[in-house]
C-alpha cells in the first residue's frame, strides 16, 4: 500500500512538472501571423530583393536539362499523364524526341 502511495504521490509531481505552462508557451498566442501590407515590405531590404530577382535570372538560364524536359512535358496533357505512369523521361522521349529514321 505504502508502494502504491508513492507511485501515485511520484506520478501527481511529474504531471505537475511536465504540464506546466509557462510563459514562453504563450507567446505565440500574443503574436498576430498576418501583416499589413504598409510593414510587409520590412522584411526584405531592397538590396536583397534586387539580389533575388538576379539569382532567379541566373537559375532560370542554367537550369539543368531534364527540367527543361520535364517542364516542356507538363505543358502537353498527354505527356504529363504518361509521366505519371512511366515517367518524365520515357514521356518526353514518345512525344517530343524526333523518332530514327523519321526525316
Amino acid at each position: 500500500m505504502k508502494t502504491l502511495l508513492l507511485l501515485t504521490t511520484l506520478a501527481a509531481l511529474a504531471m505537475a512538472a511536465l504540464c506546466y505552462e509557462s510563459h514562453e508557451s504563450m507567446e505565440s498566442y500574443e503574436i498576430n501571423p498576418f501583416l499589413n501590407r504598409r510593414n510587409a515590405h520590412a522584411f526584405i531590404s531592397p538590396q536583397q530583393r534586387w539580389r533575388a530577382k538576379a539569382q532567379e535570372r541566373v537559375r532560370e538560364r542554367t537550369k539543368p536539362v531534364y527540367e527543361i524536359n520535364r517542364e516542356a512535358c507538363d505543358d502537353y496533357k498527354l505527356c504529363e499523364r504518361y509521366a505519371m505512369v512511366y515517367g518524365y523521361n520515357a514521356a518526353y522521349n514518345r512525344y517530343f524526341r524526333k523518332r530514327r529514321g523519321a526525316e
